[in-house]
């Protein structure tokens, strides 16, 4: 139901839970029986709209109280948003957007926040009450060398947590200290569970702690692989930055004065390996889908909507678009994402019983096209460098051994260079160097392609270096449109 506008915004906390309009859904459990059971590092806006829902309704319907979540997290966002929810004890809004519907609740399901402090979060990961660490920590955070798609154990910040382990600065430092803690105290691991969207995250994630283990000696390797488990997952809910609009509209709207709120499309999807050595909430009661293997549909959900994510943002920038439901608006970009996907993506996909690609695509665009989620453009053009090798480069890498089209992947390569040389990436860790290989494209294609830790091996697969160069040649001298209708119309760079 949408509530009538201009209610007065009562600041929100436990003690108002119980004035708060009716039209804002509140927990429909008692929060003084909830018990941590999971520790979340990485509260950030998808966490909140994703699992914490989930295990919100799973509370609502009188289940596994003791499953509630701590939350974590060692980045100054982290510390922000500890700040931002403290004084409302840990309560904040979740608001749908539907195109013709407004729904907001207040979520319940966490319970404590620790300070962004390494030595306190493996402290809390060795406490025996925590039996399920969860992560979203960006797919940046992973410390993956994108040359060799492998555990990066040359990196600065781990190189530095193995000579100091008893000293840890990142999240994996502090992991591994909290779980060799519980090792030497005789009690069983917790399963650590990515949440974060990384091709075969769980697997990536072992990679990383037993990396990091092995670093430091085989035997703490050897107790990691023997039992640790680190199940794999997909997630899927668009949910965009909170920008001052959606905190007025929560306030106008459903009375909330909330500091930390979240927005999101009313769409959600969570499928999970069923492997907690230490046991689970009981979260298929709330539509989480537990498989034998996730791979395939976490690959399903990489390649179509977060590769689609990607292939929309680079044209929509260049044609100056904002929103993402302003660029599906334009016809080109709408096209050129149903060509995309369907020429090339979806091809080299391996199926899937009881899953429609084109079907799970329409979804997807009408998801992108949902003109109240005003979800960024820019949003969807950072981190490009991390996101573009997980997302599009192995979509290239499989259709070329499949001798399948790649000529619309390797357009969306240059569209991506363009916009680098267009203004550069502030927010990408290899901003500046993305910019100065694309300026050099001007005159020497290759020079982008050439960026090894983004594009390892895959720079100088010829077929692949002379596709991009004949799109990127063109994008230096036509506008975007021009060229991304030739496209469409099934002309080759």
């Amino acid at each position: 139901m949408t509530p009538a506008p201009h209610i007065t915004p009562s600041p929100l906390s436990a003690a108002t839970l119980d004035r708060l309009p009716s039209a804002t859904q509140r927990p429909a459990y008692d929060r003084a029986r909830l018990r941590p059971g999971i520790l979340h590092v990485g509260v950030g806006n998808f966490h909140r709209a994703h699992q914490a829902v989930y295990l919100d309704d799973l509370f609502g319907l009188g289940r596994d109280h003791d499953w509630a979540i701590g939350g974590a997290g060692l980045m100054p966002g982290d510390a922000r948003q500890r700040d931002l929810l403290a004084p409302q004890d840990w309560l904040y809004s979740v608001t749908e957007l539907a195109p013709d519907r407004t729904e907001a609740r207040v979520i319940g399901a966490m319970v404590d926040f620790l300070p962004a402090d390494p030595q306190a979060l493996a402290a809390r990961i060795a406490d025996p009450s925590v039996r399920i660490v969860s992560l979203t920590i960006t797919e940046g955070g992973y410390f993956i060398d994108a040359a060799t798609g492998e555990f990066d154990a040359n990196h600065p910040a781990i190189r530095a947590d193995a000579e100091n382990p008893d000293a840890p600065r990142t999240v994996f430092g502090a992991l591994f200290k909290g779980l060799r803690l519980r090792r030497d105290r005789g009690l069983a691991p917790p399963a650590v569970l990515s949440c974060d969207n990384v091709q075969g995250n769980g697997k990536v994630t072992r990679a990383a702690v037993e990396g990091l283990a092995a670093m430091i000696s085989d035997g703490l390797r050897d107790w990691v692989a023997g039992n640790v488990a680190f199940p794999n997952g997909m997630v899927d809910r668009i949910t965009p930055a909170t920008t001052d609009a959606e905190r007025a509209l929560i306030a106008r709207e459903f009375g909330l004065a909330d500091a930390s709120p979240v927005v999101c499309e009313p769409f959600r999807r969570w499928v999970l390996e069923d492997d907690f050595p230490l046991g689970r909430p009981a979260l298929e009661e709330v539509g989480v889908q537990f498989v034998a293997d996730v791979a395939p549909y976490e690959t399903m959900k990489l390649r179509i909507l977060n590769a689609g994510h990607a292939a929309i943002a680079y044209p929509a920038a260049l044609l100056g678009h904002v929103h993402v439901h302003e660029a599906m608006a334009d016809p080109d970009i709408a096209a050129w994402l149903h060509a995309l996907m369907t020429r090339e993506v979806i091809p080299v996909l391996p199926p899937i019983a009881g899953e429609d690609y084109h079907a799970y695509l329409a979804t997807c665009a009408d998801r992108f096209a949902n003109p109240r989620v005003r979800d960024t453009v820019a949003r969807l053009a950072q981190d490009g460098s991390n996101r573009l090798p997980k997302f599009i480069l192995p979509t290239v890498s499989e259709a070329l051994q499949a001798g399948g089209e790649i000529d619309g992947l390797a357009l969306e390569v240059a569209f991506w260079c363009r916009h680098c040389a267009a203004g550069g990436r502030p927010d990408d860790p290899r901003g500046d160097r993305l910019r100065a290989a694309a300026e050099a494209t001007r005159t020497n294609p290759a020079a982008f392609l050439a960026l090894a830790d983004v594009f390892g091996p895959l720079g100088g697969e010829a077929r692949f270096a002379q596709a991009f160069g004949r799109w990127i040649d063109r994008l230096w001298r036509e506008p975007a449109r021009a060229v991304l209708r030739d496209y469409l119309n099934g002309r080759a760079g």
